[in-house]
């Protein structure tokens, strides 16, 4: 409906020569004095054609408190998705009613505009809450109606060492492959692991029957016999559920697993690195970096240095007086340049897996030493299921390699594997980048589909685990040690998400506060 009202129609009496008659006649007047006749289709041709803007200039009462709504959940969102404390919400706000000056000027009500942003704390706190169980209801449905899914956890502590454990979903929405973070839970042992996954499970209704694989590190609570979360997981689920170790987590590749000889390379090239500094000989260097014990990976960027800063080191050490004949050792030089190369593939290989969707396994389990090949026995296992999704014309599967993925019929795999085989076109239609196996996955056929979808979910290691304690440790501080799970959850979730929130659609579900 047109409030015609509002658009200050007048009944004037006017006097009109007519050729055929001089009669008085009532009609219209608008406030910008043009007249029209008096019938509705004119008026309302009138009204759209000359003063269309009307209503966006001056809405009606609702409408007005659906844009503050809007405006209030925008705002919580830019505050809330960097981490900031939800006191910022008043901050903005004085800065917001000191640039009223200037900002609004020429607007009479300027005071007033800026007196309805009420955004204090608790109002940014509330919102925040709200647009994250959005995302985490959106999440939910996705990967409900997704064909499979996988899991990624590690456990980490705060800043007031408390214990925090990660979850993390893989799955495929569409046709892009997604990860979402579930909320973070205080546990440490493997059955309260599972207690808080299967309550969130059962209250979510997540459909476990769906579920591929577990990624994990190798803490006992995940990866223990009888009580790690993994074996409890398959005992309660009554099934056979893939589970691998983290390729890249910082105990994975350890310095144990060198050996004897190449460890006292090692440990001599800490002691000299722990002694001298190297800006005193004009090195392009100015300092040498330190290790630390925990991390194997730092050893590459520590080994790397020192190779590159080794004349330095012998002219400063024989300037003090210090002799370590391992320097000129040729057997010795030998080992501690096949170290530098060794770890700074690790370390490149490291760099390259961080962010989404990088799982480049299969050509780094070849450069690795026997040592390490123990690590991914778990890989090494299912080699045939990893090989299908590159080359399915080579690969032949049995009846127990197609029981890890739920629902697979034999049979029917088989019969379309062959007619797959056929054509020659998949044997070099498939390749080995994730970006073309997600472009070219939906022209598959369907068993086949659904092979590489459950194996595209499957994660290569908790980087996305490990990336979310960061953001847990900007966000609650030294400052905001203080935050609940829910607040906590609510900041991981709007900072770590890739989906976006409908705060205009949630803004649609919320009572209009009336005034008393």
């Amino acid at each position: 409906k047109y409030n015609y009202n509002s658009f200050a129609l007048q009944r004037i009496k006017i006097n009109e020569k007519s050729v055929y008659n001089d009669i008085t006649l009532f009609r219209p007047m608008c406030v910008c004095e043009r007249i029209s006749f008096f019938k509705k289709s004119n008026v309302k041709r009138h009204f759209e054609t000359q003063h269309a803007a009307f209503a966006a200039k001056y809405p009606v009462g609702e409408s007005r408190k659906k844009a503050c709504a809007e405006l209030y959940f925008a705002w919580s969102l830019e505050i809330a998705r960097p981490g900031k404390p939800f006191t910022d919400g008043k901050y903005v706000k004085s800065c917001m009613l000191n640039m009223a000056t200037e900002l609004f000027a020429d607007f009479p009500n300027k005071d007033t505009i800026i007196q309805k942003i009420k955004d204090v704390p608790r109002t940014v706190h509330d919102r925040a809450v709200k647009m994250a169980s959005e995302i985490e209801r959106v999440q939910i449905n996705d990967i409900t109606s997704a064909d499979f899914f996988s899991l990624a956890l590690d456990e980490s502590t705060d800043i007031c060492n408390t214990a925090q454990l990660s979850i993390v979903g893989r799955y495929v929405s569409g046709d892009i492959i997604r990860e979402a973070i579930l909320p973070m839970k205080l546990t440490t042992k493997g059955e309260e692991v599972l207690k808080v996954f299967m309550d969130f499970a059962t209250e979510k209704k997540l459909p476990l029957d769906k579920l591929v694989s577990v990624c994990t590190d190798g803490a006992p609570s995940m990866v223990g016999k009888r009580k790690g979360f993994v074996s409890l997981l398959c005992e309660q689920e009554k099934r056979h559920i893939l589970h691998y170790h983290c390729a890249l987590h910082q105990q994975a590749l350890c310095a144990q697993s060198c050996g004897p000889e190449l460890r006292d390379v090692i440990s001599l090239v800490i002691r000299v690195v722990n002694f001298i500094v190297a800006r005193e000989t004009g090195s392009n260097y100015s300092s040498l970096l330190l290790h630390s014990n925990v991390r194997w990976l730092s050893k590459g960027r520590v080994l790397a240095r020192f190779a590159a800063c080794l004349d330095e080191v012998k002219a400063f050490l024989e300037k003090k007086g210090i002799t370590h004949p391992e320097l000129t050792d040729q057997d010795w030089l030998c080992k501690f340049y096949y170290l530098v190369d060794i770890t700074g593939h690790l370390n490149q290989l490291n760099v390259r897996m961080q962010g989404h969707g990088n799982t480049q396994l299969v050509s780094f389990t070849s450069k690795l030493l026997m040592s390490f090949q123990e690590r991914f026995r778990d890989f090494r296992a299912h080699r045939n299921l990893f090989k299908f999704i590159t080359h399915p014309h080579e690969t032949t599967l049995d009846d127990d390699q197609l029981s890890v993925i739920p629902g697979t019929s034999t049979a029917s795999f088989e019969l379309e594997t062959v007619e797959l085989k056929s054509a020659e076109i998949w044997s070099t239609k498939f390749v080995t980048l994730n970006a073309k196996l997600e472009s070219i996955i939906c022209e598959c056929e369907h068993l086949a589909k659904e092979h590489n979808t459950a194996f595209l979910t499957m994660f290569g290691s908790t980087y996305t685990c490990e990336q979310s304690f960061s953001h847990m440790n900007n966000i609650k501080s030294n400052q905001r040690s203080v935050l609940t799970d829910e607040s906590l959850n609510a900041c991981m979730k709007l900072n770590s998400t890739t989906y976006e929130p409908d705060y205009k659609a949630i803004s649609k579900k919320m009572q209009s506060q009336k005034s008393h």
